[in-house]
């Protein structure tokens, strides 16, 4: 049996994950960071896979090599004990072609996405499990679909709006 990984060597290889998915953008490199059965869930819109083939699948069809070439992923903080690591991020990209694994059915909009993430990742020997990833979804959505009116975010209690239809309503 192997010994546990340091937090140093976890934290190490969460890095790497990622530089392979988003820099590299090999589907190869980030399942060598992979146990043989990981598991891969991105909560908000319920994407991933479970088993390494089926996670391979979602990588290669849905994930790696589909985010926009000026993404950004910027680490905010950093837990790590217990065989997991958890980041949060802030990952930043311009909207300039269909992310299936983040905005399913969403065109390209050309439009500058900035978006809050949590990564909880877990390890075993020394090699990515399972990543649970956490986002809000109504944040993408809002940065991209231009029939969202800022009036309808008003939280001014004057100025509340209605926006039950696509077209916002003042409301008293």
């Amino acid at each position: 049996m192997a010994s546990p990984a340091t937090n140093e060597e976890l934290g190490a290889v969460f890095d790497a994950h990622v530089h392979a998915e988003f820099v590299e953008r090999s589907v190869d490199t980030t399942m060598a960071t992979m146990t043989d059965a990981p598991y891969v869930t991105h909560v908000p819109v319920l994407t991933g896979g479970h088993g390494y083939d089926d996670v391979r699948s979602f990588y290669s069809k849905w994930f790696i090599g589909r985010w926009p070439d000026d993404v950004e992923v910027t680490q905010v903080s950093r837990t790590v004990g217990q065989g997991r690591v958890i980041d949060e991020l802030i990952v930043s990209f311009t909207h300039d072609r269909e992310m299936p694994a983040l905005l399913p059915g969403v065109p390209a909009t050309g439009r500058k996405v900035t978006l809050a993430h949590v990564v909880v990742m877990g390890f075993e020997n020394g090699k990515v499990s399972y990543e649970h990833i956490y986002w809000d979804q109504a944040s993408p959505l809002v940065q991209v679909v231009s029939s969202i009116r800022r009036s309808c975010r008003s939280p001014a209690p004057s100025r509340r709006a209605s926006c039950a239809t696509r077209r916002c309503r003042r409301t008293s």
